[in-house]
């Protein structure tokens, strides 16, 4: 009678009748089978060695070209080196080992490759075709010499940047220096006119500066002297100074009388009606004369 409900169980059966089957232990296990014990491992020397027996070759050393080292010597302590002596978290130390047992390897190897009359150099009339095309490759020359110029425009950029910086700096502390001096000139003249101080100092310091600004600028002229541009202004417009004012008397000009002349003065120089008889216009048909001859 299990059996034959055992076959009649099926998906449309409820939950409580799933319950009591369950109880009967009419369901058996699935996909999730539990396991009783964990599996033994085994260690099976004689299998392993068995199965690494059928697959070797046995192949010449040529076709293989394996190299098995022993410790290679440490030419700075002349010793082997060990697990021991070898720190595995020091990278030096680690990349020195492989370096040195590469070395030694290839030391070994090309000796017998030359006993057995294999090659290991590339011969000279040897051509091989390059993986990239000629295209590709100019494409990445092209690539190199636009990062190129962004990093020289770059560069350029930075220095000016780092030159204006400083022209602003210097700028400034130029500025901060006649800002100083101006208010140590006027603190010191506020206490000359309270009467706190009796010195003028700071007007000879201004004098000596100024002077020695002038012979700076002198000296700046004589050995270099005014370039055309400012020879050329200089004829055209004169050579700086005052203009307004230049032909007005002094007092010394208003009494020096050397240069009078009476009969100038009265219009009574040589020809006829003295100086105005010099400078008198011709009339109008005299003009007109002249003008006819010109043309």
């Amino acid at each position: 009678s299990d059996s034959g409900s055992d076959d009649s169980l099926d998906s449309s059966l409820s939950d409580s009748e799933l319950q009591e089957a369950f109880a009967r232990g009419a369901l058996k296990p699935g996909l999730n089978v539990v396991l009783e014990e964990r599996p033994k491992q085994r260690n099976d020397a004689d299998g392993l060695k068995q199965c690494l027996a059928e697959f070797r070759k046995e192949l010449a050393w040529v076709e293989r070209l394996d190299v098995t080292l022993a410790q290679v010597m440490d030419p700075v302590s002349q010793s082997a080196s060990s697990k021991d002596a070898l720190d595995p978290e020091n990278d030096f130390q680690r990349e020195m080992s492989f370096y040195r047992q590469a070395q030694a390897a290839v030391l070994e190897a090309l000796p017998r490759l030359h006993k057995l009359h294999v090659p290991t150099r590339r011969p000279d009339d040897y051509f091989a075709e390059m993986a990239k095309s000629d295209q590709q490759m100019q494409k990445i020359r092209q690539k190199l010499k636009t990062k190129q110029e962004a990093m020289e425009r770059s560069e350029k950029a930075k220095q000016l940047r780092a030159m204006r910086k400083y022209g602003k700096k210097v700028q400034t502390e130029i500025l901060q220096r006649r800002q100083k001096e101006k208010k140590n000139m006027l603190n010191a003249v506020k206490k000359y006119q309270k009467g706190l101080s009796d010195k003028l100092d700071f007007l000879d310091e201004e004098q000596s500066s100024s002077q020695g600004k002038k012979k700076g600028s002198a000296n700046q002229q004589i050995k270099k002297g005014p370039n055309a541009k400012r020879r050329y202004k200089n004829q055209k417009f004169g050579f700086g100074g005052k203009k307004k004012g230049s032909k007005w008397n002094t007092k010394e000009s208003f009494n020096d009388v050397s240069s009078f002349r009476s009969k100038v003065a009265h219009n009574k120089g040589p020809g006829k009606g003295g100086k105005k008889a010099l400078n008198k216009r011709p009339g109008k048909r005299a003009r007109q004369k002249m003008k006819n001859r010109a043309r």
